[in-house]
């Protein structure tokens, strides 16, 4: 697992939103980017995640933010969990991996005294220049607006 810090560059993103178009990390550039990762489309605490987002997403695009959702479910998913809660913006389907190994957040994981691999909830606030800015890993399901704008 990589370990990124506040100043490090972003890795690059090559992979698909939802509708299956190529998406990149570069068409951004200029843009301040939300990229958050969450493990899977609708299960309760990625949808009130997402959700959050979705109900303050007007603040966040007046304050210049681009927001990106990325897990490793296929586009289907991704275009279900869209329309079921009405979500603005784009989800990418990283189903091979490479962003969430990129960017460090696919490894071990403990639930009920099981081990497994999977994602950890993380949000990367990458600046207009595509320097990470800020990663937030302790993510607040229902606040995360307000961390990210903190």
């Amino acid at each position: 697992m990589k370990n990124l810090k506040i100043g490090d560059s972003a890795p690059s993103i090559n992979s698909v939103d939802q509708n299956g178009n190529a998406i990149t990390l570069e068409q951004f550039k200029g843009k301040k980017v939300v990229l958050y990762f969450y493990p899977k489309d609708m299960t309760p605490g990625c949808t009130v995640q997402s959700c959050n987002l979705r109900d303050n997403y007007k603040l966040l695009l007046d304050k210049g933010y681009v927001v990106l959702g990325c897990s490793a479910d296929s586009p289907e998913k991704h275009v279900k969990f869209i329309e079921k809660h009405d979500l603005p913006f784009p989800l990418i389907s990283d189903e091979s991996k490479q962003v969430l190994n990129d960017y460090g957040v696919w490894g071990p994981k403990k639930f009920m005294g099981k081990e497994y691999d999977g994602i950890s909830r993380t949000t990367f606030v990458i600046d207009e220049k595509g320097i990470i800015e800020d990663i937030i890993e302790k993510v607040k399901t229902k606040e995360h607006t307000s961390q990210i704008l903190k």
